[in-house]
């Protein structure tokens, strides 16, 4: 599918700046419920070290499923809204604005915002990237400030799209 993105703001060389505007945006399915923003990616700026940043907004009373990353570093900042994090399904965490996470190769975790009133908003950080790819093939193309879509399904090869991305397989998880 060949979709039209928002050119970024300006990029020369090694130089990127993107505005939240015009940030590659992704409408996420059923359980998060919300969007995320590509600013930093091999295709979107020259790098030599492939990283990739941007944002997630998990919808009212959603959820980002347990997962793992088994080659991947993340870091996360928290914006705005309020959750928490389950690390290795044992341990939970409060997450507020202010709040950072760094989660090592292979460290289980999910995001849960239990408000009915507010979204969770986060900045995310994957080293190397390709956490990017995995949300443009399960997402819709957003444009910024259009209405919130109803609820939509993952696609159906899901399982798929995950083990050619940054996820680990995770025996007994929700697939």
């Amino acid at each position: 599918m060949d979709m039209k993105l928002p050119p970024a703001d300006k990029q020369v060389g090694n130089f990127l700046l993107v505005r939240a505007e015009n940030a590659e945006s992704y409408w996420q399915p059923i359980p998060a419920n919300g969007h995320v923003a590509i600013h930093v990616a091999p295709h979107l700026v020259e790098m030599d070290k492939p990283i990739a940043v941007g944002t997630q907004t998990v919808g009212k009373g959603c959820y980002v499923r347990e997962h793992a990353h088994d080659n991947n570093e993340e870091v996360l900042y928290f914006v705005r809204g309020r959750g928490k994090v389950v690390i290795n399904g044992e341990q939970t965490f409060e997450l507020a604005p202010g709040t950072t996470l760094f989660l090592g190769k292979g460290t289980r975790h999910t995001f849960i915002n239990e408000s009915d009133e507010e979204e969770l908003h986060f900045v995310w950080i994957m080293n190397p990237g390709g956490l990017e790819v995995f949300f443009k093939q399960i997402g819709r193309l957003r444009t910024h400030g259009e209405p919130t879509p109803e609820p939509f399904a993952r696609p159906e090869n899901i399982a798929e799209i995950e083990a050619n991305t940054v996820f680990a397989k995770l025996s007994g998880a929700e697939q």
